[in-house]
């Protein structure tokens, strides 16, 4: 059963870069339906801003404070986004969202203005993480989107908490131990896509090459992965690279997602004995993944329905927001309908 939210968001709420208050180009009204807010998940973990290698856990960790963007009305859905992006990536489908829904953009631990502990990038952290926050805002139920990495967390959370999920729509990534790995000597083109996996898994290397560069590394990854290199506008890129490039801890997190690999791959060999048997949605771009997300999530689940967006990268909701709505519009009618019986 799903409640009002109950959580007190911590004084003060969120303002500046990385808030609602403090990006630009929201849709007309934005902000007067969602707000932003920190939430404490009752998660204890170590915050220590940026530990010496080899350094003692802190002695006395705090709660995970995580950022959410929330409003509408309506069955909740959580929203959560991938590599290297905010809860900004899904601006363009929200106000429509929450027109039926109470929709929960979320910057998961290490990106934007959530917290950046130094552990727990493995996705049944994550995944628990976002059991937590949901309960914390009162949904012990609820549907979820997740993009990217986004993916990775919501195949875990349909896996490890088969009570909370109701729907799943799962967009544009491989599933580390699930799919096929791909070869070490595969063409120019999969080279091109895949080739941040390993940089992005070194121990220390990686920080040092990028820092100082960090827009030059990001806004290539956003213009090789989306359809074309401008698809993205700058404003946005500039959005997720300010995140980014906001302190070291912010370089190290994005890049703990990778170095959790092996966690996450041992994880994900266990998860896939029991298959999932929620309704699954996956949705890809033909100029980026294609077949792959669907064809991966029916390695996991038994009710998987699949859409294909022509002429879009990486990227849906934000290279073809029409097309992504209409599809999350079509696939979470059910759960709609099913919540406002009495």
């Amino acid at each position: 059963m799903n409640h009002p939210s109950p959580a007190h968001p911590l004084a003060p709420p969120p303002v500046g870069p990385g808030s609602v208050s403090g990006v630009p180009d929201l849709p007309p009204g934005f902000a007067e339906t969602f707000t932003s807010r920190y939430v404490d998940t009752g998660r204890a973990v170590d915050t220590t801003p940026y530990p010496d290698p080899g350094a003692a856990p802190a002695p006395h960790p705090r709660p995970l404070h995580l950022h959410a963007v929330t409003g509408g009305e309506g069955p909740p859905l959580l929203l959560l986004a991938g590599w290297p992006q905010t809860w900004y990536a899904w601006r363009l489908l929200m106000p429509a969202l929450a027109r039926h829904h109470q929709v929960v953009a979320v910057d998961p631990r290490g990106v934007g203005l959530s917290d950046k502990p130094v552990d727990g990038y493995d996705t049944g952290t994550l995944a628990a993480d976002m059991v937590a926050l949901m309960a914390a805002l009162g949904h012990e139920r609820f549907a979820m989107v997740g993009h990217d990495i986004g993916m990775w967390t919501g195949y875990a959370l349909a896996a490890d908490h088969p009570d909370r999920l109701d729907r799943l729509v799962v967009a544009e990534a491989a599933i580390p131990g699930l799919s096929p790995s791909p070869p070490l000597f595969g063409n120019r083109e999969l080279n091109d896509r895949l080739w941040h996996f390993g940089f992005n898994r070194l121990a220390e290397l990686n920080e040092v090459l990028v820092r100082g560069r960090e827009h030059a590394f990001f806004s290539h990854q956003f213009a090789t992965k989306a359809a074309t290199p401008t698809a993205l506008p700058p404003h946005a890129v500039q959005v997720y690279v300010d995140a980014l490039a906001a302190g070291p801890e912010a370089l190290r997190s994005s890049f703990a997602f990778y170095r959790a690999l092996d966690t996450t791959t041992e994880q994900n060999t266990r998860r896939k004995e029991h298959r999932l048997t929620l309704p699954v949605l996956t949705i890809a771009g033909a100029d980026c993944s294609g077949e792959l997300v669907g064809d991966t999530m029916r390695r996991a689940a038994d009710h998987v329905e699949s859409l294909i967006l022509p002429n879009c990268g990486h990227y849906p909701s934000e290279e073809a927001p029409e097309a992504t709505l209409t599809a999350l519009t079509t696939f979470l009618t059910p759960y709609r309908e099913r919540s406002a019986q009495p």
